[in-house]
């Protein structure tokens, strides 16, 4: 089968960081499906394993993790799917990736296609989806108010794939005041658009420009992106006893005695928790793949999708990598088939 991949870490402009390669056909596990890959998009994380993950020597590293395909294959303890299924996850760490015309993926980590998308529409949903709603519901659990503080949500960095879900999921799903951060007049364009209720400036100091909303101090801060560089200021703007999210990983330690006056805490994201370590609540992701797309084919919340650049292949890949390394793209960026 036709895949992209790399022998080696390189940066995205070396000519060997990305190759088209040519690999067996996966054979499915017990409760694994064979999925044909028809769409895929992309994530910071793909541009942060590349550098970091070293195939086996000799060995090909395959990339991907958001996927939507039909499913072609089953193990033999497989019970939530069947062969011709469409569906859409975003897969584990510990495996290959979906930048290949065939791919195998546990059955607990997928749910069904929404049927009013397109494979590229949904493509671009699960891997932000999973993280905004396991963040928001799972993390922060923003259902369970703070005492005393503005029943506000402060999402910094609120422009790119997770931010736009979850924007959406906050609106949309709770009764929170939702305040974005994007720093150019496009990011805040999109930002209401998809559902902020005031958006600030993130390349200004945050807690001046939350206090001037005149809505309190937020109970919740969701932090995607440079928290690093955001953190004082997020410490000063959320409210005594808020909690904090982040997804991110910092460039320099964070000073979270910051939050010790105020009993802030502290709450770590990451989508491949669940897979990683086979956890027994791993098949939340299928429950909360399976509401996501009943909520879009509802029209509750939209596809994050602003780019689809071409099919699968190793030149287009390397694009869509350096676009997500400029850390100015918006919404999500897919490929189409091979």
């Amino acid at each position: 089968m036709r895949a992209v991949g790399y022998h080696q870490s390189l940066p995205i402009d070396q000519d060997a960081s990305l190759i088209d390669v040519e690999l067996p056909r996966p054979e499915p596990g017990p409760r694994d499906l064979l999925v044909e890959i028809k769409a895929v998009s992309l994530n910071p994380v793909d541009t942060k394993v590349r550098m970091r993950a070293q195939p086996e020597p000799g060995g090909v590293k395959v990339l991907g993790f958001d996927a939507a395909g039909i499913v072609r294959g089953v193990g033999a303890e497989v019970s939530l799917f069947k062969e011709g299924d469409e569906v859409f996850y975003a897969g584990a760490i510990t495996r290959q990736g979906t930048n290949a015309e065939f791919h195998v993926v546990d059955e607990r980590l997928v749910g069904r296609k929404p049927q009013s998308l397109s494979f590229e529409e949904a493509a671009a949903l699960p891997l932000t989806t999973l993280t905004a709603w396991e963040t928001l519901f799972d993390r922060l659990d923003v259902k369970r108010p703070v005492k005393g503080a503005a029943h506000a949500l402060l999402i910094v960095g609120a422009a790119g794939g997770v931010g736009s879900v979850a924007l959406q999921l906050a609106r949309h799903l709770t009764d929170l005041t939702v305040i974005a951060t994007a720093s150019r007049p496009e990011t805040q364009a999109w930002a209401k658009e998809l559902g902020a209720h005031h958006v600030i400036d993130h390349s200004q100091p945050l807690a001046a420009q939350v206090e001037a909303l005149g809505i309190g101090a937020p109970a919740f801060v969701f932090s995607i992106t440079h928290t690093d560089t955001h953190f004082p200021e997020i410490a000063k703007a959320i409210a005594p006893q808020g909690r904090f999210a982040l997804i991110d990983d910092p460039k320099a330690p964070l000073d979270i005695s910051l939050l010790k006056g105020k009993s802030g805490s502290i709450h770590w994201e990451s989508m491949f928790t669940r897979s990683t370590f086979q956890t027994a609540d791993m098949a939340r992701q299928h429950e909360i793949l399976t509401e996501a797309s009943r909520l879009v084919d509802a029209g509750t919340i939209r596809t994050t999708l602003s780019d689809v650049i071409g099919p699968i292949n190793a030149a287009n890949l390397k694009r869509a990598h350096a676009l997500i390394e400029s850390g100015r793209t918006r919404g999500k960026i897919v490929l189409s088939g091979f």
